[in-house]
């Protein structure tokens, strides 16, 4: 590594933790509201906008469009406000602002002292998951991608610890490998299984094919678990409603190739549910559908 790249790295280190503390001088509730006033006023200007409304229009052909611009305007806000509550989200545990739906689910995992692959997608605030599996008492490791700056990937990490997540699995090859020794330990594994991933089993999302990362189900068939989803969506007042849904069980056919995609399946109808249920609470600013589907809409549009 060069100077001046570790120069650049630590500059950028002290603007994030200048940033954070700031936030952490907001309190919650103010540090939320920035953030959701900043990408509510910013984020329609950005070029991911089009995603937005064409990830909607795909989801939610039917709705009217001025109905689909509101839609997009208050899921800018929920984003900027999940972004602002990373800075505090110890102080908002701590603040008992979770909710939770089901906890007796996650006491039965902790003390059966058998894993399951916790599974689910990027609703509200997706740290208010990971706080209150390990807060319930359950060893689990959750996947994370790292950041490219390691001096803001380490202060990440160090607050993350602050409200009990402590052990991490990065994603990729070594992440992969900390997973599977994870479970043999008898530790419980968290991924979002929401995101395109192009190597994938082809699944139905919303009447249209997508790709979808496999692994979760891997992880359950190999260990012999079971797939447990879990959602939140937001309250007002920077508080949430979590809740442990039943397991998903998945079959062993013999196909393992057809199990898989089976079980890839049922999660990916599971976050379907959940954003019909409460469509502004999932973030829309990824491209989920391949780009045929893009293709095909954008088509239409002309």
């Amino acid at each position: 590594m060069s100077f001046r790249q570790d120069l650049i790295w630590r500059l950028e280190a002290a603007g994030f933790a200048g940033f954070v503390g700031f936030m952490r001088l907001l309190g919650v509730e103010r540090a939320s509201a920035l953030g959701g006033w900043l990408l509510r006023t910013l984020g329609p200007k950005t070029g991911t906008q089009k995603t937005v409304m064409r990830n909607l229009r795909i989801a939610f052909p039917d709705m009217p469009a001025d109905e689909r611009e509101r839609l997009a305007l208050d899921q800018w806000e929920q984003t900027g406000r999940a972004f602002a509550e990373t800075a505090v989200m110890d102080m908002l545990v701590k603040q008992d602002r979770i909710e939770v739906v089901g906890r007796e689910r996650l006491h039965a995992i902790r003390d059966s002292g058998r894993p399951v692959v916790f599974a689910g997608g990027h609703f509200a605030n997706i740290e208010t998951l990971a706080a209150t599996i390990v807060g319930s008492g359950v060893p689990c490791q959750i996947t994370y991608r790292a950041a490219n700056n390691p001096y803001v990937d380490a202060q990440i990490i160090a607050a993350r610890a602050r409200y009990g997540v402590k052990l991490f699995a990065p994603k990729g090859g070594d992440g992969a490998r900390e997973l599977l020794a994870g479970m043999a330990r008898g530790e419980s594994v968290a991924l979002m299984n929401d995101q395109k991933f192009s190597e994938g089993p082809e699944v139905m999302f919303f009447g249209q094919p997508v790709n979808a990362a496999p692994g979760p189900s891997r992880l359950a068939l190999r260990f012999g678990t079971v797939l447990q989803p879990m959602s939140v969506v937001r309250l007002p007042g920077v508080r949430f409603r979590l809740t442990v849904y039943e397991p998903i069980v998945l079959e062993k056919t013999g196909d393992r190739q057809a199990d898989i995609a089976r079980g890839v399946q049922a999660i990916t109808t599971f976050v379907e549910d959940r954003v019909r249920e409460s469509p502004v609470d999932w973030f829309w600013v990824h491209k989920r559908w391949p780009d045929r589907v893009y293709a095909a809409l954008k088509a239409d549009e002309s």
